[in-house]
């Protein structure tokens, strides 16, 4: 009989301290859940951003070869008219000097309109009475080539999108960092659960919890689209 009494308590005993084992086990593992439902949500996010970066990045790019297409063929022609306005100028001189003021006012006529402006003040200059004149409307400070300034316009706007790609870039890899955090966090908790040891348990779901949150305030404070 006092041996049976003796079984009875010691089962009882052991039961109680498996039940009060248990309890915080029941805890840990709450907080597993909650951290991997965090974490998976976390994840779906940030790969999301960092995809849209990605198509940003992209989308800029093309804006940028396009721009410099435009900016290059803007160029070409600007290069052509000013080649022109300078080969109908070498014509007027021969034609002046030869005192023929027809051939000399047609040849006015062909000039574009911005060597036009530059032609007439570089007229003011006395230029076949001073030495000091330019040598031509080209090198006067009215002559303009509005191709060649929408050229330069073109190139300037293609390298600010060009870095606005890059930033992009450079957020779609912080973005895929932060994923790279939260996939250990991942790991971790995979790695608590093997542990029979209450405490390693606790320790490596507290070095998780750590880790998530610092991945998510860096997923917080990147701009997002």
């Amino acid at each position: 009989m006092p041996e049976e009494v003796n079984v009875e308590t010691a089962h009882r005993l052991t039961d109680d301290r498996n039940a009060l084992a248990g309890a915080p086990d029941r805890l840990t593992e709450l907080i597993e859940v909650i951290i991997l439902a965090i974490v998976a949500v976390a994840t779906a996010w940030s790969g999301y951003q960092a995809a849209q970066w990605d198509g940003r990045q992209a989308h800029d790019y093309g804006d940028s070869s396009r721009l410099r297409f435009e900016a290059g063929e803007a160029s070409t022609l600007g290069g052509q008219q000013r080649l022109m306005d300078v080969s109908t100028f070498n014509t007027w001189i021969q034609a002046h000097q030869q005192g023929n003021d027809s051939l000399a006012a047609l040849y006015e006529r062909r000039f574009s309109p911005e060597y036009k402006v530059a032609f007439d003040a570089w007229l003011e200059t006395k230029p076949f009475a001073s030495d000091d004149a330019p040598p031509g409307p080209a090198y006067m400070p009215e002559y303009h080539n509005a191709l060649n300034e929408h050229a330069a316009e073109l190139n300037d706007e293609a390298d600010a999108v060009f870095e606005e790609g890059t930033e992009a870039r450079e957020t779609a890899d912080r973005y895929v960092r932060q994923t790279v955090l939260l996939a250990t966090v991942l790991f971790l908790i995979a790695v608590a659960q093997r542990f029979h040891y209450r405490r390693a348990r606790l320790m490596a779901t507290s070095v998780a919890g750590v880790l998530m949150v610092v991945a998510l305030v860096g997923v917080v404070l990147l701009p997002r689209l």
